[in-house]
Parts: C-alpha cells; sequence; structure tokens
C-alpha cells in the first residue's frame, strides 16, 4: 500500500511540475532564456561549420587553383584564337571593299585593261618612295606602265622582275608628270620631294590657280594616258619676280594605306627624250 501511495504521489508532483513549467512556457516566462539558448547553439554551430569549410578548404584549396589556372588559361588560347579570327574577317572585308571598287573603276574604264597587283613591300628609305608588287613580267608588267587605284593616280613601274615589280610613287623625289589644271585649263609639271610632298611648278603667272582646283594627267610627253586624277591644289606660291607660280597638291592616293593597286597594261609609255633638243 505504502508503495503504491508513493508512487502516486510522486507521478502527481511530476505532472504538478511538469504542468507548472508548461504554464510558465506559455505564459512567456522562459521566453528569455529560451532565445539565450538558441543564440548560443546557433554560434556554437556557426563555429564549427566555420571551421570545418576553413579546414575543407585548406585541403581541397591547391587542386581548385590548378583547375583555375588550367581552365584560365585555355580561355586565354580561346579569347587570342577568336580575336586572330576578327582581324583576319576584318582584313578580308576590307581587301573585298577594295577589290569591288576597282572592280566598279575598271568597268567605268573600258578602255584600259588592268591587273590587279597586292603590295607586298616598301622602300625602306626615308627618302625614295617606291612600293613592291606582286607582278612581274609573268604577268605581263612591263616598265613605264602607270599604276593606279580607284581614287586616282599612284605612279609607275620602274623596275621589274618574273614575279614582282618595282612602282614609283608620284611622291617620289624622283617622279615629274605632265599634269593639267582642270578649272584653268593649264598644263604644269607635277614633281614629287624627299618629304612626299607633291608640287606644281611651271604654272604660268598668269594663270588663275585657286584652292581646291582638280589635277589631272595630261597625256603630253607620252609617259601617262590623259585625264587620270592625281589630286587637288590646297596652297598656291605666287612671286611678281618669279617667271612662274607654285602649287602645292593633296594626292587623292593615301600611300600610307595602299594594300592593292591597278596596273594599266595596255598602255605603252613613248620615250620622247630623244626628240627633244639638248640645251
Amino acid at each position: 500500500m505504502r508503495n503504491r501511495f508513493s508512487r502516486s504521489v510522486q507521478t502527481t508532483i511530476v505532472f504538478l511540475i511538469v504542468g507548472g513549467v508548461m504554464a510558465l512556457a506559455l505564459g512567456g516566462y522562459f521566453s528569455n532564456a529560451s532565445n539565450a539558448l538558441t543564440d548560443t547553439l546557433i554560434n556554437v554551430q556557426f563555429w564549427f561549420s566555420s571551421r570545418f569549410i576553413a579546414f575543407q578548404d585548406f585541403f581541397t584549396a591547391p587542386r581548385d587553383i590548378a583547375t583555375l589556372r588550367q581552365r584560365n588559361a585555355e580561355l586565354e588560347s580561346e579569347v587570342a584564337e577568336l580575336q586572330a579570327q576578327v582581324i583576319q574577317l576584318q582584313q578580308q572585308v576590307g581587301q573585298t571593299a577594295i577589290l569591288a571598287a576597282l572592280l566598279d573603276f575598271a568597268q567605268a574604264n573600258p578602255a584600259n585593261r588592268f591587273r590587279a597587283a597586292a603590295v607586298i613591300g616598301r622602300d625602306p628609305s626615308p627618302f625614295l618612295h617606291y612600293v613592291i608588287i606582286n607582278r612581274g613580267s609573268n604577268d605581263g608588267i612591263l616598265r613605264g606602265m602607270p599604276v593606279v587605284t580607284d581614287q586616282g593616280l599612284v605612279g609607275r613601274v620602274d623596275a621589274v622582275i618574273a614575279d614582282a615589280a618595282r612602282v614609283q610613287l608620284i611622291t617620289d623625289p624622283g617622279s615629274s608628270v605632265n599634269v593639267r589644271l582642270q578649272n584653268a585649263d593649264e598644263e604644269a609639271s607635277l614633281v614629287g620631294s624627299l618629304t612626299g610632298d607633291v608640287t606644281l611648278d611651271l604654272i604660268p603667272q598668269d594663270t588663275v590657280v585657286k584652292t581646291g582646283d582638280l589635277v589631272l594627267t595630261s597625256g603630253l610627253g607620252g609617259g601617262y594616258p590623259p585625264d587620270l586624277i592625281v589630286g587637288q591644289v590646297v596652297n598656291v606660291r605666287s612671286r611678281d619676280y618669279d617667271l612662274f607660280q607654285q602649287a602645292t597638291v593633296q594626292p587623292v592616293v593615301d600611300f600610307n594605306r595602299l594594300q592593292i593597286v591597278l596596273v594599266i597594261v595596255n598602255f605603252r609609255p613613248v620615250d620622247i627624250s630623244p626628240l627633244i633638243p639638248s640645251p
């Protein structure tokens, strides 16, 4: 009887304690303690988690770095290859545009027969103005043939071998071209210089020369066919005590960007120097 009574009392006490604790918890008396305990558990969990991650990174970082470096090298190689392809495509587009313009020019001048040639070299001397093209005597190129682009006159062939030729530009100090001023309808001589500037000489004093006047080949002397565009007058120098005027000409061709040119292969220059009386 005593044991049963004692167990009943113990059970009653336990139920009272549990019920009291539940009542206090439901009443919010344990909220502060519960929050403190929860925060403590979270902090402990975060501490263990951060240490575990750091420990894991310590052993896996070298392998990850090596992988990243290898991947970075692969991506850099792919980027370099793509950049090379872009540059190649841009060059092809540029050459296609040049060839299209040259074709239009050739079709607009049916009286002349042209052979296209690529510029493959330039004279290294700062005092000479020549370019090398990839067409030679095997392609029917002869010394003295005029060279043009769709913009205008470049120069003429100065020397030829089997598979290449040298072209003297009109900016060369040894170049001389007989030209005419379109507006003034007057002939003059166009000469190059060491600096690459192009000048009109032997312009009569009574000729009215204006900035912007168009300069064309005259055909006199037999060195070039007539009416090839050369450039425009940008400056005129006229002094009363000079026998002739001078004018600076801006060529229409950009000689620094020559890539493809046309050689007029059906033009044969005429050497009239034996017919000119000696002074």
